[in-house]
This record gives structure tokens, C-alpha cells and sequence, in this order.
């Protein structure tokens, strides 16, 4: 989740996503306590995080990025203007669909912008589960999730209209990136690594 805790292979990874962002806007969904808007924004690059939890929103703006409370599938400012859209912290899973949660990735990019996405290790395949979350004293209530491997990837994305063009695997943090599927016959079909 970013600060002292992270690890330098957690902070390896995170800066292979934040080099993937160019200078156009970029969409955290589910930014969590937003270390990526903040690292963004922190750039200069323009960065906006959505989560559905306030506490969440609260610490991203203190981290000095700009965040707004909605739901990913709630209308969203400038929707079809992203040219980024991060799914990190495999919130590809977000409500137990990532067939529907990519698709409305896809909705909100610009044309010609990417989804990058942090799915599970090569070997998981598609997992569909209940979670919630729990600290020492507070337990959350269930809610759907999916979990997604790179040899699931093509064909999840693919049935949302994307093509993975690339996924790299940084410490064992598997980054993809997808593209809109323009009829072409290129990206990653098989679940190899690039």
C-alpha cells in the first residue's frame, strides 16, 4: 500500500506502473490510500483516484492526490477521456466480474488509451470468491471478487473487448496492459510473459 512498509520489490513494481503513464490523465480505480494518484500527481501527471470507500478517499486527498468516493460502475468525471486506467492491487476482481469490471475500463478510456492492470501470479487461473476486509479489531462486510492469472488474462479480456499487449512479471507482481481489440491479431494469447 505504499510508504515504510513497502519493499524495494513492491516499490520495483510500482514504478513499472507509474512508467507506463504518460502525460495524459490517468484513472487509479479503487486507489485504496492512493499511492499511485499521489506518485502521479507528485509528477505532475494528471491523476484522479475513485474508491468506494471514504476512509480510503480521506487518505488519498492527505496524501495530496485528488480522489472522489463513487463506484466504478457510478457515472465518473470524463468518462471516455482517461488514457489510463489502473487496476492495481488486482482490482481487476472488483465486484466478482472482471469481464464487466474491464468493460467499463474500456468505457472510461480515451481512444488509444490502455488499461494496466495488476492481475495474480502466472500460475492462478480464474478464481471467483468472497472477501472482505479485517484488521485486529474490525472485520468488513463479504463482498464478490475475482482473481485473475495471466493464463486467463487473453481470453477475460478479450471477452471485454481488450487485447493484453503486454504483461511483465516484476517480483512476482504480474503487470498487463491492455488495449482496445481493433480486429488486429496481436498481444498476448497463450499467457506468455513478455
Amino acid at each position: 500500500m505504499g510508504g515504510p512498509q513497502s519493499t524495494p520489490q513492491d516499490r520495483s513494481a510500482d514504478e513499472h506502473v507509474l512508467a507506463l503513464c504518460s502525460s495524459r490523465p490517468t484513472l487509479d480505480v479503487g486507489c485504496g490510500p492512493g499511492r499511485f494518484a499521489a506518485a502521479l500527481q507528485q509528477r505532475g501527471l494528471p491523476a484522479l483516484g475513485i474508491d468506494s470507500s471514504s476512509a480510503a478517499v480521506e487518505m488519498t486527498r492527505r496524501r495530496g492526490a485528488a480522489a472522489i468516493r463513487r463506484d466504478l460502475f457510478a457515472p465518473l468525471p470524463a468518462e471516455g477521456s482517461w488514457d489510463q486506467v489502473l487496476l492495481t492491487d488486482g482490482n481487476i476482481g472488483i465486484g466478482g466480474d472482471p469481464v464487466h469490471t474491464l468493460r467499463r475500463a474500456a468505457e472510461l478510456l480515451a481512444p488509444g488509451g490502455t488499461v494496466i492492470a495488476e492481475i495474480d501470479c502466472p500460475a492462478t487461473s480464474l478464481c471467483h470468491e468472497m472477501i472482505r476486509w479485517e484488521t485486529d479489531h474490525h472485520f468488513g462486510h463479504w463482498f464478490p471478487w475475482s482473481r485473475v492469472g495471466l493464463g486467463a488474462l487473453a481470453g477475460v479480456a478479450l471477452a471485454a473487448g481488450l487485447l493484453v499487449t503486454q504483461a511483465v512479471d516484476i517480483h512476482n507482481r504480474v503487470i498487463a496492459v491492455l488495449k482496445a481489440d481493433t480486429g488486429r491479431p496481436r498481444g498476448i494469447r497463450d499467457g506468455a510473459l513478455a
